[in-house]
């Protein structure tokens, strides 16, 4: 480990049920034969700059992704009973296999080496395998990454990865987990979030990494596997948070299914009239605060592959916040979570067949 971490995060019961591959591959053949295309898509779209002595580790990369992708697929997905509405295996998709998609479209294949795509492949898969850890902060990383960056690198042993051979992997892994920590103020009392809180917080750890690594790792920067790593890191974040970038309506839901798990993780029914508020806060206020002031592309591929679409969507999130609070001064306080959450999607609905978005 690069970073000075007070403790270890042990395996838990969905690492148990899951211990290798072999058995998260026979979950997958009937429980998800999607990321088996989805691994094929990349395998073809890298072959350009596989050679044949690379074939092993785009195949040592696979065997980790899936391994990752059926753990998080029980622990908070749809295979398990603790499922969450953002942090799931879908999640891992909307990056492996979207926006590294468009990453490659917008810069090129050759902007990066092979070793770097498949670490982003590995980041997309293991940066949220935790969501449950007490918070705790150690070098400004949040407990959840640093559990996600622990069981990664245990996920890695377990692909034919090699602590020695393959350092760079190790190293890429912990650093981007690590710089995708969301910079937040100390979370509310009534809800358990420990490293994202999109109405109060900061920005990604990814852009004062250098600063970290600068006070717990004397003379990183002497070290070249270290300084590309945290150059991945920061295209990394951008990657992550790049939902600010996809087509309106999807951005939308994006927003809706965060804050559904905010919501759950508050310990709320978004059913119950506690609910109505909250949601509305987030859907509005906090909507506009962390696409307008919180968030920004922190490498220069997230700025050129992402930034024109993210533009694209200031508008009309201005405009459908603005029609969500007019509802409101109309309608009144309404009933619940749930009725917010359908007046914004009809809302949006409505944006995308007027031509709005």
């Amino acid at each position: 480990m690069i970073l000075p971490f007070p403790r270890e995060f042990s395996d838990d019961a969905a690492e148990r049920s899951i211990p290798d591959v072999a058995q998260a591959r026979r979950l997958l053949a009937t429980l998800a034969p999607g990321l088996a295309i989805a691994l094929a898509q990349r395998r073809r779209a890298l072959a350009p700059i596989t050679s044949d002595c690379a074939a092993e580790r785009v195949a040592r990369a696979e065997a980790a992704v899936e391994l990752a992708y059926a753990r998080l697929a029980l622990r908070h997905g749809s295979w398990g009973d603790d499922f969450h509405a953002y942090h799931n295996e879908h999640h891992i998709l909307e990056i492996f296999d979207s926006r590294i998609a468009q990453l490659m479209q917008q810069v090129g294949l050759h902007a990066l080496s092979l070793d770097d795509w498949l670490l982003l492949g590995l980041f997309a898969a293991c940066h949220d395998l935790r969501q449950r850890e007490a918070v705790l902060y150690s070098a400004g990383v949040g407990s959840n990454e640093r559990a996600s960056i622990e069981e990664g690198l245990r996920i890695l042993d377990l692909a034919g990865f090699d602590r020695s051979r393959d350092i760079t992997y190790y190293i890429g892994l912990e650093l981007t987990i690590a710089g995708s920590t969301f910079d937040a103020r100390p979370p509310a009392q009534d809800w358990e979030y420990n490293s994202v809180d999109l109405v109060q917080g900061g920005g990604a750890l990814a852009s004062k990494l250098d600063a970290k690594l600068d006070k717990h790792v004397p003379g990183w920067r002497d070290d070249r596997a270290l300084q590309h790593a945290l150059e991945l890191a920061l295209v990394a974040a951008d990657l992550d948070t790049a939902n600010v970038a996809e087509p309106f309506t999807r951005f939308v839901e994006t927003g809706l299914r965060l804050c559904q798990e905010r919501e759950m993780r508050c310990h709320r029914e978004t059913g119950d009239d506690n609910s109505a508020m909250p949601v509305y806060a987030f859907l509005t206020d906090g909507q506009e605060r962390f696409f307008f002031e919180l968030h920004r592309f922190n490498s220069e591929l997230g700025r050129e592959a992402f930034s024109a679409a993210k533009q694209a969507n200031a508008q009309p999130l201005r405009a459908l916040t603005m029609a969500l609070r007019a509802r409101m001064a109309v309608n009144g306080k309404p009933a619940n979570g749930d009725a917010v959450i359908d007046a914004m999607r009809e809302l949006a609905r409505d944006f995308q067949s007027r031509g709005l978005s």
